[in-house]
């Protein structure tokens, strides 16, 4: 017997996007549409009832209307070597019947040729950002790096050029004479040692 088609008009129809990361609860919207005239009783089911939160997750559709059922992928450590996510979702409709409904009875006693269904894929995304962050991370590393490496070789030449910019004289300068600051404060001492004595 041939299969009846979904009434409903679902966005999107085939599949339900998740986008990352998976640290919270990360919502994806299904838009539901009944164009006919008739009211129509949904049901959406899914191969990991574990993993979502379907809200609501069934309920009548008056003609001409539409509903939007949010689906709730919960917090989860994503695996990127996973090529692609086996969980499914199906949303089965059939037309209402006349007066009130029973939707837990209705769902039991109905007629499998009375059916109708669609199924959904889902699609786990990261986003692009995070694979640029990770491309840019190594370089700042290295230019930190880099940094630190310079301002050592700035201390160390600034250390070795400490004798040098110390010199006292500039016959001494011009002799090509450079002499340890030592011998400058020995002489200073003993030059005031032979002043202090004179004077006395």
């Amino acid at each position: 017997m041939a299969k009846n088609e979904q009434v409903l008009q679902l966005e999107p129809s085939t599949e339900l996007r998740f986008r990352g990361p998976f640290t919270d609860v990360i919502s994806a919207d299904l838009k539901l549409t009944n164009p006919s005239d008739k009211r129509v009783c949904f049901k959406v089911k899914t191969t990991a009832p574990k993993r979502y939160c379907v809200r609501p997750n069934s309920g009548v559709l008056e003609p001409k209307a539409h509903i939007t059922v949010a689906v709730m992928l919960q917090p989860f450590e994503y695996d990127a070597t996973e090529k692609s996510n086996k969980h499914k979702f199906m949303v089965q409709t059939l037309f209402a019947p006349d007066g009130p409904i029973n939707q837990e009875q209705l769902w039991k006693e109905v007629l499998p040729e009375n059916l109708m269904d669609s199924k959904l894929k889902c699609v786990f995304e990261m986003p692009e950002s995070d694979h640029i962050e990770a491309k840019v991370t190594k370089p700042v590393e290295t230019t930190k790096e880099e940094g630190v490496r310079l301002r050592k070789v700035a201390v160390s030449e600034t250390v070795h050029s400490t004798p040098i910019s110390t010199t006292p004289t500039k016959s001494a300068q011009a002799t090509g004479l450079v002499l340890p600051p030592m011998v400058y404060l020995i002489a200073a001492l003993i030059l005031g040692l032979l002043i202090g004595k004179l004077v006395l």
